[in-house]
């Protein structure tokens, strides 16, 4: 059997799905927030949106170079399907997608004060109050690096912690770097198909590419595969230059690298949190963040967590097993929501 033919770059924005590309599930509230105000060569404005209603709280940490709407398939489900139940927060990191985008050093300690900020001007936590596990946190990739921050500044308001995808620290550079180093080249025009190719086998299996589209019911708004309504979704930032820029990649990608969390941090970590709140997830052929940083995630926090490995699966749990995603993250929530 030959290798399967995907749409090139120019066959997807001339494909009558591609005005499909984007889906963004209407928000109860959006806004600009300041945080950083008066230091941390602040104040930098994020964007966010919470959809929902509910009075179970949500925050959703995205990962490198991606915005808010990339959860779209967490806030459909929880922010709307679900909406009485659940408020799901949904953000755009510094340096990327509407939020201001400042020169500066990055780091996970920082963006997740960033959180803490943010949480704070919304009022789902008081930090000048008493404790109360008040919030369930989920973050993947580069948002998982951020997550174990958040839960490093203030564990004692979490009442879940999901952590999807992601490392303690970068203990395998070279593969890591490569990847970066693609994902950077997307910026640059030339060699735009092979970049496509590159990026789509670091991030997904290519069993699942190959997979027809099922983005809509009608099928007229779909792609021939996944593979395709992934490049769509790249195309499409492009598109973006204000929202998606180098310098801004660049330094996240600097906080991700220097991103370091030691066996020592973790266990306390797990002593703060709990270890029976926090959940470990992969998949095992994570091209991105190898299965060897989750391993390392689950054993240095500790026994009593709950670790989930996706046999087969890559580096986008939220898209490529967006169902059993969900379905997990909620039994955990209800779980330990009920013993806040």
């Amino acid at each position: 059997m030959g290798k399967m033919a995907f749409l090139t770059a120019g066959e997807v924005v001339a494909h009558p799905a591609y005005k499909y590309t984007d889906w963004k599930p209407t928000p109860t509230t959006s806004g600009m927030c300041a945080v950083a105000e008066k230091r941390r060569r602040g104040p930098i404005k994020l964007y966010y949106e919470i959809h929902g209603t509910g009075p179970i709280r949500l925050v959703w940490v995205m990962g490198l170079n991606a915005v808010h709407s990339d959860w779209k398939r967490q806030t459909k489900y929880f922010g709307h399907q679900n909406a009485s139940k659940y408020s799901c927060l949904v953000f755009d990191n510094r340096g990327v997608g509407r939020s201001d985008k400042p020169i500066s050093f990055y780091s996970t300690s920082e963006m997740a004060q960033d959180v803490v900020d943010l949480l704070s001007h919304l009022r789902w936590i008081d930090l000048s109050a008493p404790p109360t596990r008040s919030i369930h946190v989920i973050g993947a990739s580069m948002g998982g690096m951020i997550s174990q921050e958040v839960a490093m500044l203030i564990p004692d308001r979490l009442a879940s912690l999901t952590l999807c995808c992601t490392a303690p620290r970068v203990v395998r550079t070279a593969p890591f770097l490569e990847n970066l180093r693609e994902r950077a080249q997307m910026f640059i025009p030339r060699k735009l198909d092979e970049e496509l190719e590159r990026l789509a086998q670091s991030l997904f299996p290519a069993n699942f590419l190959a997979e027809p589209d099922t983005e809509y019911e009608d099928s007229s708004k779909n792609f021939p595969t996944k593979r395709d309504r992934f490049s769509a979704g790249r195309l499409r930032k492009l598109q973006e230059p204000e929202g998606f820029t180098k310098a801004g990649f660049l330094m996240q990608v600097v906080a991700c690298y220097f991103h370091h969390k030691s066996p020592a941090q973790l266990k306390a970590l797990g002593d703060a949190v709990g270890r029976e709140r926090i959940a470990v997830l992969h998949g095992t052929v994570d091209r991105m963040l190898t299965l060897h940083h989750g391993e390392l995630l689950s054993k240095e926090i500790g026994e009593g967590i709950l670790y989930k490995v996706w046999e087969g699966s890559g580096h986008m749990l939220l898209w490529e097993k967006e169902k059993e995603m969900n379905q997990l993250v909620e039994e955990l929530v209800q779980r330990c929501n009920s013993t806040c």
